[in-house]
């Protein structure tokens, strides 16, 4: 009997401990909903926290600046050098890359049956020659005689006759001395131009086909070209430099080679292409530099530098307050209420840290510098630094 009443009072204990447990953390809860409640209100309040920003006025001014473009190094003068006629190569006079003046000789066909053929034309030039020459003479002693009426008319017109078929033997025979001498000069492969040659794509003995086999290509080394892309917008101008000829103090064209070193001579633009890309919007631009030192070389890549200055005052501010997001440039122009609105641009020339605006802000405007990663269209701002223009 007693174990049961001590049973008892156990399970009395453990229900009463519960209880206040339960109560205990009920108040706690409570208490807590309480606090957080008294903060959101305390946050409502105060209203959303100002970020902090550093900003800069839109200042205008004179601007002298270069622009950077890429460009590939174009030949002025390029071509393959093909077989004209048929053969085995007989002779290379020439070392693959080395450099060749115009009229060079550089490789040779075999000449056997070009000679043969040659000389077998100016055999059979010969002959219709000598023919033509007995028929004039028949036709002279023909027409003297027609005159005395001492032949008959008809014997006169078959000897005219064959001297028209003389005469054009004559013309015939000439135009096939005429192919044979060219295909003679022709297994003889010369420079049209000096230049650079490339690596030969043929060796001794190979055998070349007309038109079709490649032997080698070259290319003129100075003056060279640089093409490059540029904007359509910008047609007027580049057709303003080439109309200068000459490069002048305001304008000059100079170039970066890759790794970054300068060229150490300058150019000028020699040539705008005829027609603008339509799905790029750009146009071909051809800058013409001197290279007497071959550092410039077909196909090889380099930046074009064009140092320019404007003519009037242009809208400036650091390039740091730009953003960019899908191919769209904007800022954060700061308003009166201390909040910023988003607005779109179209930059100009870019300085070194600055950078030229030409549309989408006016003179006096400020824009944000700093601070550009927390910002939202509307946000509230703090102007902590302002940055100080150069």
């Amino acid at each position: 009997m007693k174990r049961s009443h001590t049973t008892t009072n156990t399970v009395t204990m453990i229900k009463t401990n519960t209880t206040n447990i339960a109560a205990i953390l009920l108040i706690g809860a409570s208490l807590m909903a309480a606090c957080g409640n008294k903060q959101q209100q305390q946050n409502r309040a105060a209203g959303p926290q100002a970020i902090p920003v550093s900003t800069a006025p839109v200042t205008e001014e004179i601007v002298v600046g270069t622009e950077n473009y890429p460009g590939t190094v174009v030949p002025l003068n390029e071509t393959e050098l093909r077989a004209e006629v048929s053969g085995y190569i007989t002779g290379i006079f020439v070392a693959d890359g080395a450099a060749v003046s115009k009229g060079q000789k550089l490789y040779e066909i075999d000449r056997t049956r070009y000679e043969a053929a040659e000389q077998q034309a100016k055999a059979a030039l010969a002959i219709a020659e000598a023919n033509l020459n007995r028929v004039k003479r028949d036709v002279e002693r023909y027409r003297k005689l027609a005159e005395q009426d001492a032949i008959a008319k008809q014997t006169l017109d078959y000897a005219e006759t064959d001297l028209n078929n003389a005469e054009a033997q004559v013309v015939s025979a000439q135009a096939a001395l005429v192919t044979a001498t060219t295909n003679l000069n022709r297994s003889v492969i010369t420079a049209p131009f000096g230049g650079t040659i490339g690596i030969a794509q043929v060796r001794m003995g190979a055998l070349v086909s007309a038109g079709t086999t490649l032997i080698n290509s070259i290319s003129s080394v100075s003056p060279i070209a640089i093409d490059f892309p540029v904007s359509q917008a910008d047609i007027q101008r580049f057709a303003e430099l080439q109309r200068r000829g000459a490069i002048e103090k305001d304008s000059i064209i100079t170039l970066s080679l890759p790794g970054g070193t300068a060229y150490t001579h300058s150019g000028s633009i020699s040539a705008i292409d005829r027609a603008v890309d339509a799905n790029t919007g750009t146009i071909t631009v051809r800058a013409s530099f001197t290279n007497p030192d071959g550092i410039l070389r077909a196909g090889m890549n380099a930046n074009v530098h064009i140092r320019s200055q404007s003519e009037t005052k242009q809208l400036v501010i650091p390039y740091r307050a730009i953003s960019e997001q899908l191919g769209q440039t904007s800022v954060y122009v700061l308003t009166d209420s201390s909040t910023v609105e988003q607005r779109p641009v179209r930059l100009g020339l870019k300085v070194t840290d600055r950078v030229v605006i030409n549309e989408g802000l006016a003179l006096g405007e400020t824009v944000v510098t700093d601070g550009l990663i927390n910002l939202r269209p509307g946000a509230k701002v703090q102007v902590s630094q302002p940055s100080a223009t150069k």
